[in-house]
This record gives C-alpha cells, sequence and structure tokens, in this order.
C-alpha cells in the first residue's frame, strides 16, 4: 500500500504577509516601506527587524504609525507616531477610553498634564501625570506645549496601562539613538614594584598605611540637588515632588497636611532657583490635589 505524503503549504515570508494586509505587491510594498521610513543607509536585518515591530503590534508604516530612527554609530530605534499610540490604545480589546487633565499655576504656565486611561477589566484607571520642566525639547514641535505634554501623558499612560514595550515616541527614540558608550578602556594594572627589603621595627608610626580621602559625588542630572534634611542624602527635584506628594497622600486632615508641608517646606526650596515659580507652582498643584482630596473624603 503505498503511503500518501502529506505535503505542507510554503510559508509566506514576512514581507509577504505584511504586502497582503495593504493589498500590495511584496516588492511595491518592501520599496515603499525602504523609502519612507527607513533611514537612507540600513541593512535588510534591520529592516526586517522594523516589520517584525510594525506586525506584532499592528501599526502601519506606509501612514508612518512606526518608522526607523538611525541610531549612532549604526543600528535603528523603532518610533511610533501619536497617531501609532493612539491606533495601539484604540485597538486594544480592554480600552475602555481615555480623559486629560491640564494643570497650570496662577497666571496660566502650563505645569502638567493627567491621562486616565480606562480598561475593561479594571474597577480603577491607570493614572500618568507628566511635568512640562521634564519633558520640554527645544524643537518646533513642541512650540505647542499643551498638544505635545498631552501626547507624553498618553504614551506612558499606554505603556503603564497595557504593557506596550519595545517601542518609543519621538523624543525617547532620539534620546536612545544619541547614546553610545563612552566609557574609556581600562588601563592595564601596572606591574607591582618590588617588595622593600623587610626591616624590623616595633613603632607601627614608622609604617605608612596611607590615606583614605571619602567625598560626596553628584550626579549632573540638571535638576536642583540639594541635602535632604540634614541626613547626608542627596535628592533632586523629581525626588522631591515625588516625595512630597507621597507623603501629602497621607494625611487625612488639614492639620496633618499642614504639617507634612511645613516639613518639606517648597517654597523656601525653590526660592530664588533656576525655575523656581515653576517648580514652586508644581508643589503648590500637588497640594490642592491632596487638599481636595481630603474635602472630598470629608
Amino acid at each position: 500500500m503505498n503511503a500518501i505524503a502529506k505535503t505542507e503549504a510554503p510559508r509566506q515570508s514576512l514581507i509577504a504577509t505584511m504586502a497582503a494586509k495593504f493589498n500590495m505587491e511584496p516588492k511595491a510594498f518592501e520599496a515603499t516601506v525602504r523609502a519612507t521610513v527607513m533611514p537612507e543607509r540600513h541593512t535588510n536585518e534591520q529592516f526586517a527587524a522594523l516589520m517584525m515591530v510594525a506586525k506584532e503590534y499592528d501599526l502601519n508604516p506606509i501612514l508612518k504609525e512606526i518608522y526607523a530612527f538611525p541610531a549612532k554609530g549604526g543600528g535603528i530605534v523603532p518610533i511610533v507616531s501619536i497617531d501609532g499610540w493612539v491606533n495601539l490604545v484604540n485597538s486594544h480589546p480592554a480600552c475602555d477610553g481615555f480623559e486629560f487633565d491640564f494643570e497650570h499655576t496662577e497666571d496660566g504656565t502650563l505645569i502638567s498634564c493627567t491621562c486616565r486611561m480606562y480598561r475593561k477589566d479594571r474597577n480603577r484607571p491607570v493614572t500618568v501625570t507628566e511635568y512640562l520642566n521634564e519633558c520640554i525639547r527645544s524643537t518646533d514641535p513642541w512650540k505647542m506645549k499643551h498638544r505635545m505634554l498631552r501626547h507624553k501623558a498618553m504614551t506612558q499612560a499606554s505603556r503603564y496601562a497595557f504593557g506596550f514595550s519595545g517601542i518609543y515616541d519621538e523624543d525617547e527614540g532620539s534620546k536612545i539613538a544619541d547614546m553610545r558608550d563612552v566609557t574609556p578602556p581600562k588601563p592595564p594594572a601596572p606591574p607591582a614594584p618590588p617588595a622593600p627589603p623587610a626591616e624590623e621595627t616595633d613603632d607601627v608610626s614608622d609604617v605608612l598605611e596611607g590615606e583614605i580621602i571619602e567625598h560626596d559625588e553628584t550626579a549632573a542630572t540638571g535638576d536642583i540637588v540639594e541635602e535632604a534634611q540634614g541626613t547626608g542624602e542627596f535628592i533632586d527635584d523629581t525626588e522631591f515632588f515625588q516625595a512630597l506628594e507621597d507623603d501629602l497622600a497621607t494625611a487625612s486632615d488639614m492639620a496633618t497636611l499642614e504639617e507634612i508641608w511645613s516639613h518639606h517646606d517648597p517654597m523656601a526650596r525653590f526660592d530664588g532657583k533656576p525655575q523656581g515659580e515653576v517648580n514652586q507652582g508644581i508643589a503648590k498643584a500637588i497640594r490642592k490635589r491632596a487638599e481636595k482630596r481630603i474635602g472630598g473624603a470629608a
């Protein structure tokens, strides 16, 4: 009895699969994507990597929902445009909408944008607040501060709510692309000098063991770095705001809130400092949220 040979259909290539999705011929699709969303000089492997990410997240490279950013020293960074992030969120089966709130100082200066991302399978929204002074860049798009900060808040909330990973917005991607290892190579250890002839002595003061010099080093992050309440620890502005918000969240009445506020004393911390008025406005906004919570709970 002759056995019937089973033949499997040939597996469709990644490019053919992507091209079929957009009703294009594979060669035309590949040429279009290479010409529009890839750096001028790129490898087949880099092109395939971007297409794999696009396929994984169901993003359209023709509409520039995803594109490649050239990295220093070679390679690419996959960038998802705001249209791509909106597509990712709205097409997720658990998405139940999202909303934004802006905070301003008393004179109308923008402080922050909060995005609340709702999922159908959770009782509480994922809430992310992005601050202008941490996100703003000296590029033309950031002239539209409210719009760009809203984009940043949505991007980060999307990550927390739905676990998107391996993709970046343009600001993040450009920073990653610019990163390079600038650590100088460690020089080889010099040969050990010959041991001096041993001398007998009973006076330990004749033996010089050397000195140990201890010093504090703080990284230059662009934020104001100050000692925290005489503890010898140093915190930057971002950590300060987080600590202030966490401590105020424990207050159940206005008296406790006032004690916590006086303990941190943000008005004095930022008085006369660069970006001082803006940072004081951020602190006031954090306090205002805590007051609102206490008032609402009363």
